[in-house]
Order: structure tokens, then sequence, then C-alpha cells
């Protein structure tokens, strides 16, 4: 198990806001000192344009940069030349989505499929691209314990399927789906399978050869990274049958009056300068984690799950919304407080210095397929510990009190 007080030291925001109980990391993780410091260097010492120069700020930009490229490789199982950096996970999703859309990889009346656990950065672009190429969208249901309905995955899956685009780990449940499974299903169909590991990068293990997936994506900033950086992950066979997702500079190998020849993948889907500092920072990151051993992240996640879901199940009034087998949950536990609306529990919980969300939290359709309007969420990471979660159920009594529940 890891030390989360000893962790917790490596985050400046811990000391400059004394008492923080940080709960909220399904929304933003926290950044620690290593991260900031990679990001530092680049703006003070070496701060340069890449893939451009040939003066000696730019080939150490340029280097730095392909450095961090390798280290996410690295820490997902990728071939280098199989990861993008993106601004982010929505834009890893629409990007994906879009390229196989211009790449003619769908028909009218196919079928695409997802499930009812989507993130919006998921389900609205596939809505969208139904929409545009009138295709039949399909929805993977969720079972009573939270878990995706694999049996119905087997039927709602078919030879008419061309992509199954589906979550990792829930930001509402927290509970880890079975992703090699679901890969599975979609090869043995013949469908591109795409993950949304956005809440499953940095909280738990996983190596995308052995998950088997097509294309998956994740935003920096839920891993201890700098916000507005992202990867997308493609096998390079598929990568290499993509047009790109965008257009522009930096992305081309020659262009003339009347047409332009693309870069080799990855570069030819990263038009632009992209965010030097950011890929830098998601690199460090990647660095940070792989030293504090992923699967002893994912043990403390779980033991936390564990303790959260013990102790709030013992408070009188509180409903639970999340994954309750701890070994199948991440470290996120929804809830609601009897009688109190979500954003008044998340209010009296924030005078305490105690650090929550509410409301939807961007999977509409989950939350209310549960029969909730809206779920208070506390999420967990590696600094957080028992008390962090002593003092969630105090401020929960406190705000019954309040309300006199």
């Amino acid at each position: 198990m890891i030390d989360s007080n000893s962790i917790k030291k490596d985050f400046p925001i811990f000391d400059h806001e004394g008492g923080l109980i940080y709960l909220d990391n399904s929304g933003t993780s926290q950044t620690p000192k290593i991260v900031l410091d990679a990001t530092l260097k680049y703006y003070t010492e070496y701060r340069a344009n890449i893939h451009r120069g040939q003066y000696p700020l730019s080939q150490k930009a340029t280097v730095e940069y392909e450095a961090a490229r390798e280290k996410v490789a690295q820490f997902i199982g990728a071939d280098t030349r199989e990861i993008i950096f993106t601004s982010g996970a929505t834009a890893s999703s629409n990007m994906a989505i879009y390229a196989m859309e211009n790449s003619g990889f769908f028909s009218e009346g196919d079928e695409i499929v997802t499930t009812i656990m989507e993130h919006h950065s998921v389900l609205v672009p596939m809505q969208e691209l139904a929409k545009r190429k009138k295709l039949v969208l399909k929805i993977i249901p969720m079972t009573s314990e939270k878990e995706l309905d694999y049996a119905e995955a087997e039927k709602i899956i078919t030879n008419k399927t061309k992509l199954v685009a589906f979550v990792g780990v829930s930001n509402v449940t927290g509970t880890i789906n079975d992703m090699k499974r679901i890969c599975d299903i979609a090869k043995s169909r013949g469908a591109i399978s795409m993950i949304d590991a956005t809440q499953a990068a940095g909280h738990i293990p996983f190596n995308v050869k052995d998950i088997g997936c097509d294309l998956l994506f994740f935003s920096g900033h839920k891993m201890c990274g700098p916000t507005g950086i992202g990867i997308l992950y493609g096998k390079k066979e598929l990568l290499n049958r993509l047009a790109p997702g965008a257009y522009g500079g930096g992305m081309v190998e020659s262009v003339s009056k009347e047409e332009a020849h693309y870069a080799l993948v990855p570069v030819r889907f990263e038009a632009g300068t992209p965010d030097i500092a950011g890929a830098i920072g998601l690199g460090a990151a990647c660095d940070y984690l792989t030293n504090i051993g992923m699967d002893s992240a994912e043990k403390h996640l779980h033991s936390l799950a564990s303790y959260a879901i013990s102790e709030l199940s013992k408070t009188e009034g509180v409903k639970l919304f999340c994954q309750e087998d701890s070994e199948k949950n991440v470290g996120v536990v929804s809830f609601l407080v009897e009688g109190i609306h979500p954003h008044d529990t998340g209010e009296i919980l924030s005078r305490s210095g105690v650090a929550v969300r509410a409301g939807l939290h961007c999977a509409e359709p989950l939350v209310k397929s549960m029969g909730a309007f809206a779920v208070v969420r506390a999420s967990f990471y590696i600094y957080n510990d028992t008390h962090d979660i002593d003092e969630l159920v105090k401020g929960i009594k406190e705000a019954q009190k309040i309300f006199k529940i």
C-alpha cells in the first residue's frame, strides 16, 4: 500500500490550502511539483517551437516533446508512433470519430454502439455521427449491480456494427468495466473498438496490447498532468487508414498550389503548434505515477472505496449510487442525502473544507437511469486517506443537522 501522507507532500496545493480535503479527483486531480517543475523548465530554459528550428532551443524542445510521447507510450504499453497528442479526451473522441467518418468507415444504415455509462464527450459525438450519416445508435445497458450488461452487449454488437465506443471506468459509479471483454466482442463482429480511459489512466494499470482496443484516449489533468493536454492512441494499421482530423502546418510533408502530401503517423494528426509544455508535463506525470506503481495506486483506491462505502452505508439517510463491490470500484462514491438537494450538500461540505462535486457529471442519461436527478460525488486519489472520508461523513451529518433531517 502507498503512503498517502508522504505523497501529499509532493503536491504544493496542500501547503497553500491548509486543511483542504480534496475529493473531486474525477473532475481533475492535483498536480505534483515534479510536473510543475517540468513545465516551468520548458518555459524558462528552452521555450521554442518544435520540429521546425535548427537552433539549439528548438532542438531541445523537440527532443523533450518526443521523449514525453515515448513516456506515454510506455505507460500504456503502446508503440511511440501510436500516440497522438491532443488537447484532451473530448478533442480525442471527436478527432477519432471525424477521422473515421472522413475516411469512409460508415454508410447509411450501419450500426454504432456505446453504453449507458458514457460521459457526454463520447455519447454526444456518437449521437451526432448517427444523425449525420443516418446510422443506428445502440446503447449497452447497465445491470442492477452497476456493471455493463455483457450478455446484452453480445446481442447488441452485431455484424452490422462498425464502431463500439465505451468508457473504461464510469465517472459516476466508479465501475471498472471489463475492457478486454468488450473489445473481444467488437473484434469478433468486425467492429472497431474505442475506449474512453479518462477515469482509468493513472488510476489502474492497463496495457493497450493486452486489452486489444483499436483506439483509446484520456486527458492528462485527471492523472497528475496539466490541463489542456491529452492523448489519442490508435493501432498503427488503423491510424494509417485514417484521414487527418485537422489540417494546417506541421502535419505535411509538402504542399503545392493544388494539393498537400501529409506526414507520417502520428505527426499528420498534430496540426499546428501543440501544447508543448503540456505534453512534457504529461510525460513527467507518467514518470511520477510509474515511480509510485500503478498496482499500488489501484489497491489504495480499492481500499478507500471499501472504507467509504462502509462508512456511508452506516450513515442514516444516505443512499449510494456507486459500484458497491470495492474491488470493481476505482475510488468513486456517488450518493444522495435524503431531504437535502445535492448542491446544498456540496455547499455545506465545502464550508468544512471538503471538496466534492454535485450534479449530473456530464453523464445525464446514466444518472437519470438510476432514478436520480443529480448526485453528490466523492472521488479519491493517491493522496487521500481514511481521515478524508471521516471528514466527509462528518460534513454530511452536519448538513443533516442544518436541515434538521
